[in-house]
Formats: structure tokens, sequence, C-alpha cells
């Protein structure tokens, strides 16, 4: 095969972002090679590299509705698809549904080649591709949108240069991990009068085998890159299985990397998609073939739980469901934390696997700046922050987004019923999609005295996780059985993310506590622009791997090392 992207132009292209990249995760600070505003992209850059403007890129999105999507891989026997747009639109749009028998056999065929490239070529094969898919991002925007039911803004950045950002993220961990190990060693070891033993040693990255990237509906791009790059950066070709109501953006990131694979002479087959007819379950098929090494899934805890069981043949990385809470002690920023809450709660309609769901408020009130609130206070407060900053429909459907899909949507109608209300959903009416189903976030009051909690069989409803826009205002008794009731639900159900907000060290020192014994990322005193659900690429750590909610992390070495091994060949030295 001959390759149209010689190693030269990848090197003097992509070196100098890989590096920037490895730099980025060593000091923890901020960086990010991909503009996360809208108006950056369009045009040509200084590069030469030509990106999409938002128009271009919906009219992009718009060409590909109603087509079957050819992507030229081998073993397709038919044609799939069922997606429709959380904001009314049929997609309409076919992809190709893949005979396993061929495919597989395909994949596997191009791992020599690939594996023989060495570290840096597939980091900056990698490279390439993330950076065509970069120009296209309004493209990816409109797909994420049109899939997830994120507002476009939101699709744009989360589902674009902060996707990318983790992807890329994945890249400079594996492309750290692989060359750990020397390439060569010349060995020698003295034997006194005698020559020195000498071996000429060489030590080969080799990677696993085919690895299973199971997608997910709410963040198909943000939480599939991590994977697909850490996977392909370490020499493994990899099969992705969207989301049925999510394939697009994944769809497309296949139909990129395959190309410049093609480009760059190596097999285009190291990346396929597996796309599944209407309760067809392929995902659990593939899981547990021989050929399925590794397996990156984000999506419902008891599919997780399964894949962890059964696919034994396969390193396993999950992202499960989890109990996000805030523990409220104290605040010396009454308004900038009702604020920090209210767009925290309301975010993509809190389909977010960060979202916060347990507000633990001590009973008898918290100190403020603005004096002492009691818990009913401080509940109807932060329900009016919500309020206020969903008044307005068009600000609030830019906020919200839609919800996802009907699940969702069942445990929201639910919700009334599980405690006194202390934030009612309401309706809003999307001003450029009337078939959308948007809804403010609810909020219902719980009791979180010990009694309802601590005992073996207790089923108060905020001890699991409800997914969307629910939330539980808990009364507790004080900050310690918060911290308390923390550590309960991080060590029984998981969380992704813990907020807190104290003035007290004493208080400070116990939730830090809690969460480093119990593997939480906690947030401390958010009142700013940052936000408990957000992390950054190159610097946050995404999930800890240490509790139910997730047993990996984006991104750190662990979380690509298991992807590969080394291989030492021992040779007599000349």
């Amino acid at each position: 095969m001959t390759a149209a992207l010689t190693t030269a132009q990848l090197t003097q292209e992509h070196r100098p972002t890989l590096d920037q990249a490895l730099e980025a995760i060593r000091t923890r600070a901020y960086w990010s090679p991909h503009p996360e505003h809208p108006k950056a992209y369009g045009g040509e850059s200084e590069g030469g590299r030509r990106s999409l403007s938002v128009a271009e890129g919906q009219a992009a999105f718009e060409a590909l509705r109603g087509e079957r999507f050819e992507l030229d891989q081998p073993g397709t026997d038919g044609w799939a698809g069922s997606e429709v747009s959380p904001f009314g639109a049929e997609m309409g749009m076919e992809y190709p549904h893949p005979d396993i028998e061929v495919l597989l056999p395909a994949m596997r065929a191009g791992m020599p080649a690939w594996r023989d490239a060495g570290p840096e070529t597939r980091a900056l094969v990698c490279l390439e591709i993330l950076a065509r898919i970069g120009a296209r991002s309004h493209e990816f925007a409109q797909a994420v949108m049109h899939t997830s039911g994120q507002a476009y803004m939101m699709a744009f950045q989360a589902g674009g240069p902060h996707a990318q950002d983790r992807g890329l993220e994945a890249v400079a961990y594996a492309f750290a991990e692989q060359t750990r190990t020397p390439g060569a060693a010349d060995w020698s070891k003295p034997q006194g009068k005698r020559d020195p033993l000498r071996l000429r040693k060489t030590f080969t990255a080799v990677p696993r085998g085919i690895a299973l990237l199971i997608g997910c509906n709410t963040f198909p791009t943000w939480n599939g890159y991590p994977g697909l790059f850490a996977s392909l950066a370490t020499g493994n070709p990899v099969l992705v299985k969207p989301h049925p109501q999510a394939v697009l953006p994944l769809a497309l990131t296949v139909q990129v990397a395959r190309e410049v694979l093609k480009e760059a002479g190596f097999s285009p087959d190291l990346v396929a998609l597996a796309a599944e007819r209407p309760d067809e379950g392929i995902a659990k098929v593939l899981a547990v073939r021989p050929e399925i090494r590794v397996i990156d899934y984000t999506g419902s805890t008891a599919f997780g739980d399964w894949l962890e069981t059964h696919a034994r043949q396969a390193q396993v990385f999950t992202e499960k469901a989890g109990v996000n809470t805030v523990v409220i002690d104290s605040t010396d920023d009454y308004r900038g934390m009702l604020a920090n809450l209210a767009f925290s709660l309301s975010l993509y309609s809190g389909q977010m696997c960060t979202t916060p769901q347990n507000l633990l408020i001590p009973r008898d009130g918290i100190t403020t700046d603005a004096g002492l609130k009691t818990y009913d206070e401080v509940v109807a407060d932060l329900a009016a922050a919500v309020d206020g900053l969903l008044g307005d429909d068009a600000r609030a459907a830019a906020l919200l987004g839609a919800i996802v899909g009907p699940r969702v949507q069942e445990r929201l109608e639910a919700a009334p019923g599980l405690g006194a209300v202390a934030l009612a959903s309401r309706s809003v009416a999307h001003p450029e999609f009337p078939d959308a189903t948007v809804r403010t976030p609810l909020m219902v009051k719980a009791d979180g005295a010990r009694k309802f909690w601590e005992g073996a069989d207790a089923d108060a409803p905020y001890l699991s996780e409800c997914f969307g826009p629910v939330s539980f205002a808990v009364a507790v008794d004080s900050t310690e059985d918060a911290v308390a009731l923390l550590r309960r639900t991080t060590r029984d159900k998981g969380a992704m993310t813990v907020g807190a907000y104290t003035t007290s060290p004493e208080a400070e020192r116990l939730i830090e506590e809690a969460c480093l014994e119990e593997c939480a990322q906690l947030s401390l005193n958010l009142t700013g622009g940052v936000y408990v659900n957000q992390t950054a690429a190159f610097s946050d750590f995404h999930g800890s791997g240490g509790n139910p909610s997730a047993n990996a992390t984006l991104c750190d070495g662990a979380f690509v090392a298991g992807r590969f091994r080394m291989i030492e060949v021992r040779r007599p030295a000349e």
C-alpha cells in the first residue's frame, strides 16, 4: 500500500502537538490545541488545514440525512439504522451491519504492520485523525446534538474540541507508557577473568488484540474517544459499536480514521463500525468473542457488571452509574453557591454522569455571608435560583437541551411520588424544534436521618442513581452525618463527582478524608465559572477507578498500560 501521508509530514505537523500534550499531562496546567469558540472555525488555518463553518457543518449534516453511510469495510451483510433526533426529526441514515466472521479476521490482518510501526508513528497517525475530525467540528456538533439531545453549544464544545482533547490526552498517555522502556538495549554482565556475557535485547509494545468500543447515547464522542484512541495508539484495531440512537458521531469518526489509516499506508480495517439492528444485542455477542481483548464501555451498571463478569478474555474498562453528592456545610458566598449549583443541576437536563443528585444539608441550617439559613430556606433559595436561571424559554432551551429518551422522561414523571416537591419541573417550548421534549429540573425533599439509610435493607430513593433532571435535597442531622451518608453512597453505589461547600477547616478535613478513602473526585467551594460536572482534559481526572461508578480513570497510565504488553527478544551480541 502506497502512503500518501509520509512519516516526515506527520512528524512535521504533529510532533510539536504531541510534545505539548506530554508536557500538559506532566504539569496538569491548562492547555488545549482545539479552540472551543465556534467562530474559530471556517476557512483555512495557519497550517493550511481548512475547517468547516457553522453553516457548512450544518449543510454537511443535512446531506447525510436519509442516506446510506458507506464505509467500504469488509463483511457488510446488510444495513441498520433507527436514530430519531431528540429534537423531533427523523434521521433516516443506514449504516453497514457487520458479518463478524468476515470483519474480525480482516481487522486482525492489519495488526502486524500497525504494531511494527511503533509508538511514535501510531501516535502521529492518531493526531492526524483528530486534526481532521477537528476541522469538521461543526458537522460533528450537529451529529452529537441530534443524537444526544445536547443543545448546540454544548454539542459543539463537549462533542467537538473537548472530546478531541480527551482523545489526544489518551494518545499522550499511550505514548508515554509505551516509550518508558527503550526499544533496544545492550546488556553486559561481568564474569571476572572470563569474557563478559553480552546480549542484545529488543523490546516491542505488543497490542492485546481487537478492542471493542461500546458507545453511549449521551456523550458518544466525549466518552468514546479516550478508549478508541488509547487502543489505537497502543496498536490495537478498534471495532466501534455505537448506541443504536447515537450512531452518526461515531460513524463519522470511523470514516475519518479509515481514510487517514489508508493514506498513511496501513489497513483501514484497523477501525471499523458495528451498527446493530433493533433489539439485536450485538454487544453481548461481540464482548465474549475470543478475538476481543479490550473493551471500553459507558452506560448502565447492569450491563457494565455483566461485561466485567463474563468478558473474561478481555481487559474491560467501564464507566457506570453513581450517586453524585454535594455536602453543604457553610459558605462565605451564598449567592455564588446557589448560582453554581443551579447551573450544575440544569446543564443538559441533568443527563450527565457528573451531575449532582444528592444535596446534603443540615436540618438546623448553615452559616453564610448572608446570615444563618435554615434547611427550608436553602432549598427554597436554590429552587428560586434554578427558576431564575431558566425563566426565559430561549435561554432555558440553550442550557437544557432535550430529554434524550423515554426512560429519562419516565423517571422524571415518577419523581413527584418520591417525596415533597421543592422544585417542580415544567415543560419548555423550544424556539427552533417544537417537537423536542425540554424539561426543567425537579427537586425532591428527603429525610436523611440515619434510621432511613444505615440499615442493610434501606430503600430511600436517594440511595440509588436517578439519572436525569431529578435531585434530592436531603436533610441530615449534622455535617458529620452528611459525611457518613456520602461515604455510604460512594462505597455502595459509587460517585463520579463529589462537591462540598464549607468555611470550616475541620469539616473540609472530614470531607476530603472521606473522598480520599472512598476514591471520589472532590470539588470544594465552587462559586464561579467552574462547575462540578465539568472536567478539563490534561488536568482533571474523570472518575477514579476506585469506587463502583467506574473501574478506570480518564485518563491515566493505568487506562492505557493494560492495552499492550512489552515483549522482549534476546540475542547474543555481535
